[in-house]
């Protein structure tokens, strides 16, 4: 039905309103005099990845509070910033592109181009114009300006690292790319056997980083269970290395760090990972076959396997000994897939009286077990293995000492014969940061051979020293040294070369590989200019591109610095607008990324600190996890699993507002909540009946609806009452609370004969944010200007929330008889008659006495009666 009618026709409100904002850019953030003289805010949500799937259901759910906010904080007088983009870069794009032929960046601009559409067409007002997109070469030229400082500080190093490898794909897998069955790890794409390689990667320091990454979780206003999980991804731990000889290897010895040196007389064996660079020399020959077919099948398991507490535990004897550096025992080595490489020092001793997992291993190889900790009292009968602390037993000069002192003695002790000295270990390792693909950033590196890297000296003021740093960055090649050189600024952005053939390389390398033209070129020494073609003779000499590229991660480090400054082609941010927008008020994104994206971003930001490039030394001061919103199955929404809904089909046929209406009152924001078809109807229901309340069937404003006079009190107590709870509750986020005081109001003015005009404008101003666009429509119909959301919020008078009556809940012996009015300042005395003469109470009274009284003043009468 056309607009105007008693119906509402949603289909052509929703878009009217859409256009209406995107044409007066409503809801853009103001960079002028008057906008900065507002007060800030700025919320932000996780950019999407643009998927040729588009949205599902699920994911306005974390999308429409920050869009709600927006509009909530922008009318109560805010200088709003609600801006996106795209998390661009990726693995399904590169591997459409591999299926199709199609170049990624079509794929890309197809994908966003829906996507955009599809968050419009929810009522998204997102400032578009500071849209980013992580593959647009001047958003990662700053992505790269980053990693060219975090190069420069000593931060990125290239070495050998163990990855997922497919030799049926011919390519390097990523973590998540990896499934476990039955039959071992496979390939998500095609099913294949996959296997660890070595191979060279790009890595990130950010272990240096990991004091202050732990330090600033309390200053965070995060939740809980966030901070405790980063906290312990960091894994700080203070310890001792202890050295031990090796019996038939004079000069050579294990390296182990423990977290308790007082066990160190219970250690009778010790345990090295299958990757240990000491375990081929230390394995005897009669153990050599079955240690090296034990390290194949390990090569086969991920690190969570590997780690797994509850699996049945492997191993192999190496026919090696170690010297317990307490006792001068001589101890069995062992090698075990559940002992990391990339923890610690990748060897441990173990002390299976006082360790689980040591304790199993020992049971099921029949290895000595020896107590050496004493429960203390209280927990004598503890079995076996004792993982708390206590007194030491069993342990030589040592016996009867708190464990506490005896971990401090024995460290003391063999520090001073140089067989240990107290540390702190991180269970964070540094951050494999490059993937063997072609749809990512690529490294502002190239690869000069090491003498021509030294005539770099001869040209002290070469641009290419910009971002050279202290130590060398070096790898073989075909036994030839090469060291990587830093691009300068002005060479940026590093664009990556337009290819035919998206295949891997079937070497673990990356399709750049194959870019001959683009991996080949000849710099000036002097001037840091490139060419493609061959030039011979100083300053020019030739150097190989780095083709590795940066993993998605990369993009998503930063991107909300950007939007303060999109624009910028002279720097990353303006410190102007970092000094007005600061750091996102609140960050609204899923759980799944407490750990990485978050970690990831807050090492990048505590650099960017560092290198003085922005002020704040934390990225996100204020965080909020959205809940995952399930399938009507209760099952996480998937296509396999068939319980996808498509938020196209469903606003095609219910509207935006419904949508917005129905996923905000499903329950709190941050509650996991399945999606139930037959629930929507309510809020079908509700939306109507806001139509029909306040539109008559002419199409005007309700015959209800009085132009002047005042609200009965009634009216005017609870339209106070509603301002102030659905203010607190949009400041909050506790939506699905602000929908349920908008439906009891609405049911107030129902049942009213005639209420104001200026009544039901409130309303709708209190309904905007969460369903705008009918907010919109019915604004205009009551004789607002467009727009809603141009009005200033409504403000509650707290002297019309008083009430000259109170309802008291009358108890007899702790249990509800009734409740009765009474005037405010009524005596408990006053109260009681009154309560004692209820039709309801009386009953319970008749023929006994009340023995007390008990009066919570304006709440709660307890009669006690016998």
């Amino acid at each position: 039905m056309a607009v105007g009618t008693s119906e509402y026709d949603f289909a052509s409100v929703e878009a009217r309103w859409q256009k209406f904002w995107d044409d007066h850019r409503t809801f853009a953030a103001r960079e002028d005099a008057a906008g900065r003289a507002r007060p800030k805010y700025y919320v932000l949500d996780m950019f999407p990845y643009p998927s040729g799937e588009g949205l599902h259901i699920g994911h306005p759910v974390s999308y429409f509070p920050t869009d709600i906010l927006a509009r909530f904080k922008r009318a109560q007088g805010h200088n709003v910033l609600h801006p996106t983009g795209w998390d661009a870069f990726g693995l399904p794009t590169e591997q459409y592109a591999i299926k199709t032929g199609t170049h990624p960046r079509e794929t890309t601009v197809k994908n966003i181009n829906r996507f955009r559409e599809q968050l419009r067409h929810l009522g998204c007002v997102y400032d578009w114009s500071r849209e980013v997109n992580t593959t647009d070469p001047k958003y990662f030229r700053w992505t790269q300006w980053i990693f060219l400082n975090l190069f420069k500080r000593g931060l990125a190093y290239v070495d050998e690292k163990p990855v997922w490898y497919c030799p049926a794909l011919g390519t390097v897998l990523a973590n998540e790319e990896v499934l476990n069955t039955d039959e071992g790890p496979r390939s998500e794409r095609g099913s294949h056997p996959v296997e660890r390689r070595n191979l060279r990667q790009w890595v990130l320091r950010i272990t240096a980083y990991a004091d202050k990454l732990l330090a600033g979780l309390d200053k965070l206003d995060w939740p809980e269970s966030t901070k405790k999980l980063q906290a312990n991804w960091i894994g700080r731990s203070e310890g001792a290395e202890v050295r031990f000889a090796l019996r038939d290897f004079p000069g050579e010895e294990l390296v182990v760090f423990t977290t308790r040196p007082d066990t160190l007389f219970g250690a009778t064996y010790m345990v090295v990972a299958p990757e240990h660079p000491l375990l081929a020399k230390i394995t005897t020959p009669a153990q050599r076959t079955a240690v090296t077919a034990y390290q194949e099948r390990a090569r086969s398991k991920s690190d969570l396997e590997r780690a797994e507490l509850a699996k049945e535990k492997t191993g192999e004897f190496t026919g090696a000994y170690a010297i317990n550096p307490v006792n001068g025992r001589e101890i069995p080595i062992w090698v075990a897939d559940y002992v990391l490489i990339t923890y610690g020092t990748g060897a441990i001793m173990a002390v299976p009286a006082h360790d689980e997992r040591d304790h199993e291993f020992a049971q099921q190889f029949g290895l000595e077990i020896v107590p050496v900790i004493a429960p203390p009292k209280g927990k004598e009968d503890a079995p076996l293995p004792f993982t708390e602390t206590g007194l030491m037993a069993n342990s030589g000069p040592y016996n009867g000492l708190d464990s506490l002192e005896g971990k401090r003695r024995i460290t003391a002790d063999l520090a001073a014969k140089n067989q240990a000295k107290a540390t702190v270990n991180f269970k964070l390792r540094d951050w494999l940061f490059s993937r063997q693909r072609y749809w990512g950033e690529p490294f502002p590196i190239i690869w000069l051979r090491a003498a021509d890297y030294a005539k770099l000296e001869k040209y002290p003021n070469s641009p290419l020293k910009e971002f050279l740093p202290d130590k060398m960055v070096t790898y073989l090649k075909d036994g030839e040294r090469w060291i990587a050189l830093p691009l300068p600024s002005s060479a940026l952005p590093l664009k990556l070369p337009e290819i035919a053939n998206y295949q891997p390389s079937g070497t673990g390398e990356s399709p750049l590989s194959k870019a001959d033209e683009w991996l080949h070129v000849c710099v000036n020494l002097e001037t840091g200019e490139f060419s493609s073609e061959k030039k011979s003779g100083l300053p020019w000499v030739e150097a190989l591109r780095e083709t590795n590229t940066m993993p998605q991660w990369a993009g998503s480090c930063w991107y909300y610095l950007r939007y303060l400054d999109p624009q910028d082609d002279k720097q990353m941010l303006d410190p102007a607008r970092e000094a007005y927008w600061g750091m996102p008020d609140l960050y609204i994104g899923g759980a799944e990324h407490a750990v990485l994206h978050l970690l990831y971003a807050r090492f990048w930001h505590l650099v960017l600190h560092d290198i003085g490039a922005v002020r704040a030394p934390e990225p996100f001061p204020k965080l909020f996890h959205q809940g995952m919103l399930l399938g009507e199955d209760g099952q996480k929404m998937s296509k396999s699993r068939g319980n996808v809904v498509n938020p196209d089909d469903f606003v095609k046929e219910h509207s935006a507002d419904v949508l917005r209406v129905y996923l905000m009152f499903l329950g709190p924001v941050d509650a996991e909540k399945p999606w139930n078809s037959s629930g929507v109807e309510g809020s079908v229901r509700f939306l109507r009946r806001v139509w029909r309340e306040f539109v008559g069937a002419d199409g005007q404003p309700a015959a209800k609806l009085a132009t002047h006079g005042a609200d009965d009190a009634d009216t005017t107590r609870l339209l106070h009452e509603t301002i102030k709870k659905v203010t607190n509750d949009y400041e909050t986020l506790h939506f699905n609370t602000a929908v349920s005081q908008l439906m009891i109001l609405l049911n107030h003015l129902t049942a009213q004969p005639s209420y104001s005009l200026a009544t039901a404008r409130i309303y709708v101003q209190l309904l905007a944010p969460i369903a705008p666009h009918l907010a919109e429509e019915l604004w205009e119909k009551l004789g607002g200007s467009p727009s809603v959301a141009e009005q200033p919020w409504p403000q509650f008078d707290p002297a019309k929330i008083l009430r000259d009556v109170v309802k008291i809940v009358v108890q007899v012996n702790g249990k509800l008889r009734g409740d009765v009015e009474v005037p405010v300042a009524a005596t408990a005395a006053e109260i009681t008659a009154l309560a004692k003469s209820h039709e309801r109470v009386a009953p319970h009274l008749a023929g006994k006495t009340i023995v007390k009284e008990i009066y919570v003043p304006g709440k709660i009468l307890n009669l006690v009666v016998k």
